[in-house]
C-alpha cells in the first residue's frame, strides 16, 4: 500500500474526551473514528489489525476444530422469552419492532440463536460433540460508553458454543478452550491472566476471565500468592475482624436530622464508619429483601443473587424502601424489621454496640447488637472483597491489579437446553437436554488491550503478529529520483516476497513523516536517504525496540524477509 492512496489521517494532539492510552492513540493514528456515542468506524489501519486479530482467533479455533457459521444480527423476541431473559436482561438488550410490530432485539450475545438451530438439526449422541463459533458484531446498549472501543455499545466478537451430553464432554472442549485463548493472547504478545469470573446474565455454574494487565483497565482482579485470583465480582475471602472485645450497652435512639449516607452519620456522631451497619433494601424477582454488611464495606450483588437465587436484583426504589422498613432512604435497619427475608454479612457478626437506621426519619440507634437487638438466622458471604482483605484458602493478605477483561469462557450446563426443550436421544434412545458451554472473545478490545501494553510516549508499538503492516518503507524525499527508484524497487521487491509493506510516497517534510511513522507504530522501518544512498546503504530501524543499523542496499530484502518471518514464527 502507498500512503498517498490511503486513509490514514493522524493527529498531533490527544484528542480532549479520550481518557484511555488505547483510545487517545487509536484516534491519533487514524485507526478509528466516533460515529456516535459509543459507536466507532474502523478506518483502514484499524480494520487491518481487525482482520489480523481475527485471523490468530480463527486459526486457534480450526485448530480444536470449532466450526465457523453467521447467525443474524436480529433475533426474534420470541427465541429471547424461552430462556426468560427478554425482561431479565436489563436495559442493555435493544429490543426493536419491524414494520409489523413484530419484536426484536439486537444480538449482544447469541446462545438463543444457536440452540434454536440445534434444537432443529441435531438428534442424536452419536452428532456430539461440537463447537460452532462466529466472528461478528454485536451491540449492547451501555449506560455510559467509555474508553473507546474497550466500553463500546457496538463491538466485534468472537462467540463460540459447544454441546455435549455431559459435564465430563463438556469440561474437555472447556479446558480445550481455556488453552486455545491462551494460545491466542500468547501470539497477541500479550500478558494477561485467567481469573475466576461471575457469570452474569450469561448465566451458568462456572466461569473464567482472561484479564490483559493494564493500569487503566477497568476491572479489579483480586490475587494473593498462593495463586488465587477472581474479578472483584466473584472473589471470595475473610474481612479482618477490626472490633475491639466490648460488652453489650443499652440501646439509644439518637436524632441525625438529615443524615442520610455513612459518611453523613460517621462525622455527625464521631464514629468510624465500620461501627455503623449499612442497611440496603433490594428487590430479587419482584420480591423485597434485606441486606446487612458493616459499614465501611459494599455488597456484591452478584453474590447476594446467587444466594438468593435470583435471576435479578436491584436496589429497592423509594417506595419500596419506605413500604419495608416505615422510613425514608437513609434510615433503614435492622432492628423491629419484620416480614422481610434479612441478609447478613460475616462482617457484622463480631460488631458490638454499633450504629444502624432507626426506621424513622431523622433517626438512628446506637449500641445495636446482633441476635440481641434483631435476630440472624445465619450469616452469609456478600461482601465485595478487594485488596488487603484476607484469603480464604491460605489466609494471607491479598493484592489487587486492574485490567481489560478481553474474553470470557462459561459452563452453562443445561441452562438455556432446558428452557428451550432442546435435546437429544442418548444410547437407550432418551431424550436428553444438551449440556452447553460458551466461550466469547472481544476482537475489537483485544485490539486496544494490545496498544495498552504496547506503546510509548511517541506512539504505537505493534507486535509483528496483529500490525497493520510488517514493514514501512519511509522515503525521505521522493521527489529524489534516486530515492524514488530505489524506495520503488524496494517496495515492489518486498511484496513479491510476501511481506505486508506500506510506503511513505508523500511529498512532507521529514519531520511529518518520521512523527507519523512512530505514531502508526509499523514493526520496522527502512529509511530511505540521500545519505545513505551515498553510502549504498538504508537505515532499519525496530520500532518497539529502537534498535537500529544501516543494511546494504543489495540484500537489503533478503535480510528484511528473514527478521519479518522469524517475529512470525
Amino acid at each position: 500500500m502507498r500512503w498517498s492512496k490511503t486513509l490514514i489521517p493522524t493527529h498531533k494532539e490527544d484528542p480532549s474526551h479520550a481518557e484511555t492510552t488505547s483510545h487517545k492513540l487509536m484516534l491519533r493514528a487514524g485507526l478509528i473514528r466516533r460515529l456516535t456515542s459509543g459507536v466507532y468506524n474502523y478506518l483502514p489501519l484499524g480494520w487491518r489489525v481487525i482482520r489480523k486479530v481475527e485471523a490468530i482467533v480463527r486459526e486457534e479455533m480450526d485448530r480444536i476444530g470449532c466450526q465457523e457459521l453467521l447467525m443474524p444480527v436480529v433475533s426474534p423476541a420470541e427465541l429471547w422469552q424461552e430462556t426468560g431473559r427478554w425482561d431479565v436482561y436489563g436495559k442493555e438488550l435493544w429490543r426493536v419492532h419491524d414494520r409489523n410490530g413484530r419484536q426484536f432485539a439486537l444480538g449482544p450475545t447469541h446462545e438463543e440463536v444457536v440452540t434454536d438451530i440445534v434444537r432443529n438439526e441435531v438428534r442424536s449422541y452419536r452428532q456430539l460433540p461440537f463447537t460452532l463459533y462466529q466472528i461478528q458484531t454485536k451491540f449492547r446498549d451501555e449506560i455510559r460508553p467509555r474508553f473507546g472501543v474497550v466500553r463500546a455499545r457496538e463491538f466485534i466478537m468472537k462467540d463460540a458454543y459447544s454441546f455435549h451430553r455431559d459435564e465430563d464432554s463438556l469440561n474437555e472442549t472447556y479446558k480445550a478452550m481455556y488453552d486455545a485463548y491462551c494460545r491466542i493472547f500468547d501470539r497477541c504478545d500479550l500478558s494477561y491472566r485467567p481469573v475466576e469470573a461471575a457469570t452474569g446474565a450469561i448465566g451458568g455454574s462456572a466461569s473464567h476471565e482472561f484479564m490483559v494487565l493494564c493500569d487503566t483497565g477497568e476491572s479489579e482482579v483480586i490475587v494473593c500468592e498462593c495463586g488465587y485470583a477472581a474479578t472483584d465480582e466473584r472473589a471470595e475471602g475473610l474481612i479482618a475482624d477490626i472490633m475491639p472485645v466490648e460488652d453489650p450497652l443499652p440501646i439509644e435512639p439518637v436524632d441525625t436530622p438529615g443524615m442520610k449516607t455513612i459518611e453523613d452519620v460517621s462525622e455527625f456522631l464521631g464514629v468510624e464508619p465500620w461501627r455503623l451497619i449499612k442497611t440496603i433494601v433490594y428487590v430479587a424477582d419482584g420480591e423485597p429483601v434485606v441486606a446487612l454488611i458493616r459499614g465501611d464495606r459494599d455488597i456484591n450483588e452478584e453474590k447476594l443473587a446467587g444466594l438468593l437465587g435470583a435471576s435479578m436484583i436491584e436496589a429497592a426504589p423509594p417506595a419500596v424502601v419506605e413500604k419495608v422498613t416505615g422510613a425514608p432512604v437513609g434510615f433503614a435497619g435492622p432492628v423491629g424489621l419484620s416480614g422481610v427475608r434479612l441478609m447478613v454479612d460475616r462482617s457484622v457478626e463480631p460488631l458490638r454496640n454499633v450504629v444502624v437506621g432507626g426506621n424513622a426519619v431523622d433517626v438512628h440507634i446506637r449500641n445495636v447488637n446482633a441476635g440481641r437487638d434483631f435476630s440472624v438466622d445465619g450469616y452469609c458471604d456478600i461482601a465485595r472483597i478487594g485488596k488487603g482483605d484476607l484469603c480464604r484458602k491460605c489466609g494471607k493478605t491479598m493484592d489487587s491489579f486492574r485490567g481489560i477483561e478481553v474474553s470470557q469462557v462459561f459452563k452453562l450446563g443445561t441452562k438455556y437446553s432446558d428452557s428451550m426443550k432442546a435435546t437429544f436421544l442418548n444410547e437407550n434412545g432418551k431424550a436428553m437436554p444438551f449440556v452447553m458451554g460458551c466461550y466469547g472473545l472481544g476482537i475489537s478490545r483485544t485490539m486496544a488491550a494490545i496498544i495498552e501494553q504496547h506503546s510509548d510516549e511517541y506512539g504505537i508499538t505493534w507486535p509483528m503478529s496483529v500490525a497493520p503492516f510488517d514493514v514501512e518503507i519511509l522515503a525521505v524525499k521522493f521527489r529524489n529520483e534516486e530515492v524514488r527508484e530505489i524506495s520503488e524497487r524496494l517496495y515492489s521487491d518486498l511484496k513479491a516476497a510476501g511481506i505486508d509493506v506500506l510506503l511513505d510516497d508523500r511529498h512532507d517534510s521529514p519531520g511529518v513523516k518520521f512523527k507519523d511513522a512512530d505514531l502508526i507504530g509499523i514493526p520496522i522501518r527502512v529509511t530511505v536517504g540521500e545519505r545513505g544512498l551515498k553510502s549504498g546503504a538504508l537505515e532499519i530501524r525496530m520500532r518497539e525496540t529502537g534498535e537500529q543499523r544501516d543494511l546494504p542496499i543489495d540484500g537489503a530484502v533478503a535480510e528484511i524477509t528473514k527478521i519479518v518471518e522469524e517475529a512470525k514464527a
